[in-house]
């Protein structure tokens, strides 16, 4: 189908015409390349980053309005980047197959498109059936891509640490040279070492879980996890 112009095509998306919402995807996708082109050089895939800036594109579809009176380019620039923005601020220390991330974003895509569409939070089933992949590996790849909470990110109205209210009182000095031991042992790691501690420790996963996440089997992990544990306890009391 021909659109008249940019804007027939959004209005027509918004109202679920799939056919206009690919082709306001198509017509930007120089507009999101050309931002992708500012954050290259920082050891992301450049692909990884397109695919995250589309999520972007979409939003700013789904949220345009001619009345703003600016063009939806204009409009859509600062949703594209702040998207990818987030992404690089939020890719913490564990890294994960690219194959899970595309499967991530993915499904987070449909997730925004659905919920809309059919007003309600979505189950992992119906977000597998939509995109043709296996129930259980979209929620592996959704609770691998998830960022672990920081020890120090503020929770509650009253500004207090994650840290400080994990610590037994009396015991905040002790909990406080403990964190930062363990954060410098962690910092000494060897990469696949710090994956499988971050995954076991901070995120409760399984040795089978990390497995899948990592493409090793069960033993390997389980190696690792023994070995590191043993350096980690010499790092921090030096026995």
């Amino acid at each position: 189908m021909e659109y008249k112009d940019i804007y027939q095509a959004i209005s027509l998306a918004k109202y679920g015409d799939k056919d206009a919402r690919e082709y306001v995807v198509t017509y930007n996708t120089g507009l999101v390349w050309s931002i992708v082109k500012k954050f290259m050089g920082r050891g992301y895939d450049p692909d990884d980053l397109f695919q995250i800036g589309s999520i972007g594109l979409i939003k700013a579809m789904d949220k345009f309005d001619k009345d703003f009176n600016v063009k939806f380019s204009t409009y859509a620039v600062p949703l594209i980047m702040g998207e990818i923005k987030r992404h690089i601020r939020d890719d913490g220390i564990i890294k994960v197959s690219r194959n899970i991330k595309e499967i991530a974003i993915k499904a987070r895509s449909a997730t925004d498109k659905l919920s809309k569409k059919l007003g309600k939070e979505l189950s992992v089933k119906e977000i597998a059936e939509y995109i043709g992949v296996p129930a259980e590996e979209i929620a592996i790849a959704l609770d691998a891509t998830v960022v672990p909470e920081s020890i120090n990110a503020s929770i509650g109205d009253d500004g207090k640490e994650l840290g400080e209210t994990i610590a037994c009182k009396g015991d905040m000095e002790q909990a406080i040279i403990s964190r930062i031991a363990i954060k410098d042992a962690l910092c000494r790691l060897a990469y696949r070492e710090r994956q499988v501690i971050i995954l076991r420790y901070f995120n409760d996963k399984t040795q089978l879980q990390i497995a899948k996440l990592l493409g090793i089997s069960q033993v390997q992990v389980s190696r690792i996890e023994k070995r590191v544990l043993q350096k980690m306890k010499k790092m921090i009391v030096g026995l």
